[in-house]
């Protein structure tokens, strides 16, 4: 039991700095897509092919991004869909960028709160780990990764994917 709690605590730690680089929030955000589509009545702006995004050191990518705004036009959630999404951010004090991907990525920038869906891995420098959803808080830095169990009968034959987490042997 100590060493799963162990690995968790190291986990947590590791990742305080994971989409966290102090000056990134201070920098422009430049969006580029093949067609983007606002719609004001629903608040919503949807950014369609080849979708790139770089703040700072920030840099994702993905197939289409669709940003929802609150009622005071703050930016309130943004999906980015991709094959996969990626997120790349250099951390303070690092030359080694933190990474993320999935095949869906959900902020919820007013909770401070990333989800990876589907295929979701984090590396970060001395640290790796999947899972089928992981999930992100910014503000308190935790991290939860989970798996998703089979659910029906004819997946009861394959093995339950687990989440897994790769701690890197220092040179």
């Amino acid at each position: 039991m100590q060493i799963k709690l162990f690995i968790i605590f190291i986990c947590v730690a590791a990742t305080n700095y994971v989409f966290a680089l102090s000056s990134d929030s201070e920098q422009n955000i430049e969006i580029e897509a093949d067609t983007a589509e606002m719609d004001d009545i629903n608040k919503t702006t949807i950014y369609r092919g080849n979708v790139v995004i770089n703040q700072g050191s920030i840099r994702m990518t993905g197939h289409t991004m669709t940003v929802h705004f609150d009622e005071n036009n703050d930016v309130k959630l943004v999906i980015l869909n991709g094959s996969p999404a990626t997120y790349r951010q250099l951390p303070d004090n690092s030359d080694t960028y933190d990474e993320a991907e999935a095949l869906k990525m959900k902020y919820y920038a007013l909770k401070n709160n990333i989800i990876l869906i589907d295929n979701a891995l984090v590396t970060q420098e001395g640290l790796m780990f999947s899972g089928q959803k992981i999930e992100y808080d910014t503000e308190l830095s935790k991290v939860k990764a989970e798996s998703l169990p089979n659910k029906t009968e004819k997946d009861a034959s394959k093995k339950e994917e687990r989440v897994k987490i790769i701690i890197r042997k220092k040179d």
